[in-house]
């Protein structure tokens, strides 16, 4: 006796179905995400994905109120963020092709990286690991996005 299974198709935008189709990868200039970013990298490779390389903008309207530069000084780090990404990029160009773009995202860390996840629709989100001593005890920008519970998010250490 021999059991047939019949396969429905998909009704709408369906995540995860043949594997991811973007990643998405928070980078703030930290050796722990610079990490993630490489771990992203590789995964997104494999799995040809892109990679959807996101960086999130602090807000800091104490600093704006006090005369300090914070937008200047943050698309700063946006520039030396893209800047090395694409030198990475080139150094293994022709060995490991990845399809990357970077975005960049104003706010807060966890909410900026959530409406980024929704708006790029990403599949996976990778981050890296807090170096902050205080996030143990308030939790991480990861431990809030695993919390979320709406996409598989990995922690780089």
């Amino acid at each position: 006796m021999t059991e047939q299974h019949s396969r429905q198709p998909a009704q709408g935008f369906e995540r995860g179905t043949d594997g991811p189709k973007v990643i998405l990868v928070g980078v703030d200039g930290s050796d722990t995400s610079m990490r993630a970013a490489a771990y992203a990298g590789g995964l997104a490779r494999r799995q040809n994905a892109l990679l959807a390389v996101v960086y999130v903008q602090p807000v800091m309207a104490a600093g704006a109120a006090l005369g300090a530069p914070v937008a200047e000084t943050t698309d700063g780090i946006a520039e030396d963020l893209v800047a090395e990404i694409r030198v990475a990029a080139e150094r293994v160009k022709g060995i490991f092709d990845v399809r990357w773009e970077f975005h960049t995202f104003r706010g807060d860390p966890y909410n900026g990286l959530v409406k980024a996840a929704e708006e790029l629709k990403a599949d996976a989100v990778i981050v890296g690991a807090s170096e902050q001593a205080g996030h143990r005890l308030i939790g991480s920008v990861a431990v809030r996005l695993v919390k979320a519970g709406r996409w598989p998010v990995t922690v780089v250490p």
